[in-house]
């Protein structure tokens, strides 16, 4: 890389007329040693930004690069220029003004070099949240000072507490008219279960917003010049000394009960200094026990850099993170769990895991992130999963879509290669005979289904090199062909999800598609338990088939009520135990498509208690067929209902569409769980059947005069209603020509 640097700028120097180009191309040589080069491990931080859709998380992003000194200008998610934030690489991302895929890029902040992902905030991109968190140290939860803490916020922290990755809260739009940070720290403490506490304060707020009150330092900051670049640090003002001296004692006290130094002092009646509430500040954030909450606003450029200095002050280094492994070396296949050295010594073993994949022009570009050993340009690396031997032609470090070169990478990194075939989720290692797996990365279970198909059949090779492309990138999009309904079914998070795919396929692969009416993912399950004792037996001239099974299938849990159970029950040898997962197959192969409506089975439990079998004539496939067989007899005798998705849902609305609002929810099926208002603005939540809940933007659009909106995520499987269920076994009938009047025409 840096050879190729030389060659072009010795070009330049040779026409001195260019010395504009020149000076661009010494620019990008120095930007590239200046970034290229490996800091120490405790100068690392690893960091996400997330929260729920329009918080302000891109525009942070923008910010942060600009006062780091990565970009020269800023620009607006949805700005009148048209340029649209550097992370929003996607054209779709700046026409829509909201962040797709997330994006990684880095940056440096005072001698630290930071690794940043920006996420989507929309519901239907969560996989995004989800990938970024498995391989973030900390991470920054941004929060509207008007919204508050919405559904996606909840989700994201639970994401968060699944990864156990400590966090920052940054109450941004403190600019906003109804801006109200205190109500954001109480729903912090009530709705997501932090103990969090200020450690910013607002000078003003709404038009008033002039800057914060630091309580840690005792100090006034302000934000001065065109962009608020310049940091003013200033004296507390006289009428707000008696407010900060009362918040950091209630800042103290709420770090006290989690940190023991601090709780000493606090006995003790001690005066904690600075330093001291920093460090406990720390301790605390990274065992996450306390959430430290910052304040600012990133539209009109005031509060990021403290955040900044809050990240390298507060959120662990990739040193402080205790990541594990699985090594799977015994001969019975029991592996034990080792803790991987994120030190940066090149003599440990390299170990990576692939969190996302995106196909570009160039092929598959796969984002990894290293934590342990080293990396370089030329090395081989191997795939623990398929024991594939990969050579590392090239090495990049992502600046949202633009491409840095690096000839190593170093524990801690996040970095990208290309030509590696994997999926999301896969450990690499750079010894063949080290069986290390990390722990995977969590995928919900897609909620909505469509049918798809290319407007002009001249497109159907596009259109399946799209669908290839887009269900590898993402395990959230599937796809599969339903040969019952003879049409191609795509799944996914949302209608938003479905939408954008089908956008990018017009856009990207000039295959222009229709998308049919959404499909629910439905699913059957078993009332109360009922007993089998089924016979499979077939002779037919040579070895025969011959297989009991008896036992009982029982509905499981409600909280249980999305999936399958088999528990092997048998004492002796009735059913030899190599015949045993034979009948787990079956049993699972048949819950594959209930008889009521077609759905999957969820939500039971197979118990196998005894049988019988023939000496010459059991097989694993006779077993496979009896356990089969045995399921279709519990259809026809046992008692069924078909399952549906229930979604919660947030709906935000100013105060004089409440009634017309909650009318049409409980239309909808819905059951209003609570209401919160907040300065002529109402929240309301509910849980509504997902079945119920198409077409409601448009409607709540033209209800509130375009003032509303709503997000909605997946809550639980609950009963449909009998209305529903009726509509369902008919269809499915219907379908499969089961009608007594289709009969009588087939007759």
């Amino acid at each position: 890389m840096t050879i190729s640097y030389a060659f072009r700028l010795i070009n330049a120097l040779k026409n001195t007329k260019k010395s504009s180009v020149f000076q661009i191309e010494l620019q990008k040589y120095s930007s590239h040693v200046k970034y290229a080069e490996h800091k120490p491990l405790e100068k690392i931080r690893n960091i996400g930004i997330s929260a729920h859709i329009d918080s302000g998380k891109t525009t942070l992003t923008e910010r942060i690069l600009f006062y780091t000194g990565r970009i020269d200008q800023m620009h607006e998610v949805k700005g009148k220029d048209n340029v649209g934030a550097v992370m929003d690489s996607m054209e779709l991302e700046r026409q829509r003004g909201i962040t797709i895929q997330s994006a990684a890029t880095y940056t440096i902040w005072k001698e630290h070099n930071i690794n940043i992902i920006d996420t989507p905030g929309h519901v239907d991109f969560t996989v995004e949240v989800e990938r970024a968190l498995r391989v973030l140290d900390g991470a920054i939860l941004v929060l509207c000072s008007v919204g508050g803490v919405q559904s996606q916020t909840l989700t994201v922290n639970r994401q968060m507490k699944r990864y156990n990755v400590p966090c920052l809260a940054f109450i941004n739009k403190l600019d906003r008219l109804g801006a109200n940070p205190e109500r954001v720290l109480k729903q912090m403490r009530s709705k997501l279960k932090h103990n969090a506490a200020f450690i910013h304060l607002p000078i003003g707020l709404e038009k008033e917003c002039q800057g914060i009150l630091d309580l840690v330092e005792e100090k006034a900051i302000y934000f001065d010049g065109e962009y608020g670049e310049q940091v003013r640090l200033d004296e507390i003002p006289q009428d707000r000394r008696t407010e900060v001296k009362e918040r950091r004692h209630e800042l103290i006290e709420h770090l006290s009960n989690v940190d023991e130094t601090l709780g000493e002092l606090f006995l003790e009646e001690k005066t904690p200094t600075v330093n001291d509430l920093k460090q406990a500040l720390r301790r605390s954030t990274l065992k996450r026990a306390f959430t430290p909450v910052l304040l600012g606003t990133a539209l009109k450029n005031k509060g990021i850099q403290p955040l900044l200095d809050a990240v390298l002050t507060y959120l662990p280094h990739p040193g402080e993170v205790e990541n594990t492994a699985l090594l799977n070396e015994s001969k019975d296949g029991e592996g034990q769990t080792i803790v991987l050295d994120p030190t940066r010594d090149n003599k440990k073993p390299f170990v990576g895991l692939a969190f996302k994949l995106e196909v570009s022009k160039f092929g598959q570009l796969t984002y990894l992130r290293c934590y342990q050993g080293m990396l370089k340009r030329g090395d081989h690396i191997f795939n623990a999963r398929t024991y594939k031997k990969v050579k590392i032609s090239r090495l990049v470090r992502m600046h949202s879509n633009n491409m840095e070169e690096v000839n190593e990478v170093l524990a801690g990194d996040i970095f990208a290669l290309f030509g590696v075939d994997c999926a999301s989720g896969d450990t690499f290692v750079n010894d063949a005979k080290l069986q290390l797996a990390m722990e995977s990365i969590h995928v919900p279970d897609p909620v909505v289904s469509m049918s798809i198909k290319p407007k002009q059949n001249k497109d159907r090779d596009n259109f399946s090199k799209a669908v290839a492309r887009f269900t590898k990138e993402d395990p959230t999009f599937q796809f599969h062909y339903d040969s019952d309904n003879k049409e191609t079914i795509v799944s996914g998070m949302g209608e938003l999800h479905l939408e954008i795919y089908a956008q990018r396929m017009e856009r990207e692969y000039n295959c222009p598609v229709e998308l049919g009416k959404p499909k629910v993912a439905f699913r059957e399950t078993l009332i109360s338990p009922c007993a089998f004792d089924y016979l499979h037996k077939k002779q037919s001239g040579g070895a025969g088939q011959y297989a009991r099974v008896s036992g009982i299938i029982e509905p499981l849990p409600p909280h249980q009520n999305t999936v399958l159970e088999f528990v092997d029950e048998t004492v002796g040898t009735n059913i030899p135990k190599q015949f045993v997962p034979g009948v787990e197959r079956g049993f699972l192969d048949t819950c594959e498509k209930g008889y009521l409506s077609g759905h999957k089975v969820s939500g039971v439990k197979f118990r196998l208690q005894d049988g019988a079998h023939h000496i010459v004539d059991s097989s694993e496939l006779a077993f496979f067929l009896a356990a089969k067989g045995a399921v279709k007899d519990v259809f026809d005798v046992g008692a069924w209902q078909i399952l549906e998705p229930v979604m919660f849902v947030e709906v935000t609305l100013p105060d004089e569409f409440h009634g017309t609002v909650v009318g049409q929810l409980n239309k909808r099926g819905g059951i209003i769980t609570g209401t919160e208002g907040a300065e002529g603005w109402t929240s309301i939540y509910a849980e509504v059947p997902l079945n119920n809940m198409f077409g409601y933007a448009g409607e709540l659009r033209s209800m509130t005069q375009g003032k509303g909106e709503f997000s909605m995520e997946y809550s639980r499987y609950s009963p449909c209603l009998p209305d529903v269920q009726e509509q369902l076994i008919r269809k499915h009938q219907e379908e499969m020509g089961l009608l007594p009047d289709q009969k009588k025409k087939k007759n």
